[in-house]
């Protein structure tokens, strides 16, 4: 019998997946590596794949296929490419726990199919809950999976709320480090490029969320995702900006008691915390000095600077598909800023027009899921054309 617990990290040269990686690895006894996807980098994945040793390892890039038999089917590891590919690769038999961190829409349809074939979920991907939280949640109903958040802020929450009565609950409170425009003036935010953006204070993570954080679109995200992963009203959460980014989220409670998970800015605690199923692992986590931390501050947040946070209340308020076009219309904006085709203070322009001309379902299934995404991107698409 196995005495292990089998996982395929779906992203596993990013941030998250290496590091996701890194634990299993100091954890023998306890994980195997059993799938590993990647979307490009060919050549981290040969090389995860060589150390681990998977049973299936998928890359997105079709073109890309043939490098990578090359290298691993003389290790007899099965390879795949393409995103059906990336989909299926959920119903492996030898599989108990999926780790979501790809990138935004494309965590969605893996996520959906392994919940539909019982199988754990560690939730890196904040685009899964932001699209469809509703119908995740009714997927989540029917099944023996079960959900655990990987994103340091709602890992937070969850290690706050252990013990307590989610009825007792007045607010939770998710911090933000306010990313590389904090302090900037509006109007030197409206011309910001890329390399200004790509320049976070405190976290070490892809391009695409690099960007939402100097946005605040993540916090947004990071509220709509604790609704459905909590279970709280929108008017009780809350974000707050703390650049140390030592305090990771707060949760307050009816007697006005106030209980915060601090830490280094680092993921492998909240990680390992989702692959230990809410129990602690060893050996996992940087330890907090907090001599070196003297003074932690706290901000109210700029709404005039930073509108794309508002959306997060917008999209919880009308529910439906608001929140799928507010993904996909950043998606497009946020690839176009990267691409240098617009400036910094278009982005949420964007967002708010492609919004008012997308339609509007308002108890989707998931098949109105991916036709509004379409939608939408074809309509932001249009939008940057014009």
């Amino acid at each position: 019998m196995k005495e292990y617990k089998r996982i395929a990290v779906l992203g596993a040269t990013g941030s998250i997946g290496r590091q996701t990686l890194d634990i299993i690895s100091e954890h023998p006894e306890r994980y195997r590596a059993t799938v590993l996807t990647a979307g490009s980098r060919v050549e981290d994945l040969i090389t995860a794949a060589k150390k681990f040793r998977p049973s299936l390892v998928i890359i997105g890039k079709e073109e890309l296929l043939g490098r990578l038999k090359e290298e691993l089917d003389p290790l007899g590891i099965e390879c795949a490419a393409g995103s059906k590919a990336l989909e299926e690769c959920v119903d492996h038999p030898e599989i108990d726990m999926v780790l979501t961190a790809t990138v935004g829409y494309s965590g969605l349809a893996p996520t959906v199919r392994a919940i539909k074939n019982g199988k754990d979920i560690a939730l890196a991907n904040k685009e899964t809950l932001v699209v469809a939280g509703n119908y995740i949640n009714s997927l989540l109903s029917e099944s023996k999976s079960r959900l655990y958040p990987v994103d340091s802020e709602h890992s937070a929450i969850a290690q706050c709320l252990a013990g307590e009565d989610i009825n007792s609950v007045s607010r939770l409170l998710i911090t933000a480090s306010g990313g590389p425009f904090r302090t900037w003036t509006a109007e030197a935010m409206a011309v910001a490029e890329a390399k200004d953006a790509l320049k976070h204070p405190k976290w070490n993570m892809g391009a695409k969320i690099t960007i939402d954080s100097s946005t605040l679109l993540n916090k947004a995200f990071e509220i709509i995702e604790a609704h459905h992963l909590f279970g709280i009203k929108a008017e009780k959460i809350k974000a707050v900006v703390h650049p140390q980014s030592i305090v990771h989220s707060m949760v307050e409670f009816d007697d006005g008691a106030v209980k915060a998970q601090l830490g280094v800015p680092d993921m492998h605690l909240p990680i390992a915390y989702a692959l230990g199923e809410s129990s602690r692992l060893k050996g996992a986590e940087r330890k907090l000095s907090l001599k070196d931390y003297s003074t932690l501050t706290f901000e109210e947040p700029d709404i005039q600077r930073f509108p794309c946070l508002g959306l997060a209340y917008r999209a919880l308020h009308e529910g439906g598909t608001t929140a799928c076009t507010i993904n996909a219309a950043n998606e497009v904006a946020v690839s176009a800023f990267l691409r240098g085709e617009i400036r910094f203070g278009r982005i949420y322009p964007l967002i708010s027009e492609t919004l008012e001309r997308t339609s509007f379902i308002s108890n989707p299934e998931y098949s109105d899921y991916v036709a509004i995404n379409e939608e939408a991107r074809k309509k932001a698409e249009e939008i940057l054309r014009n």
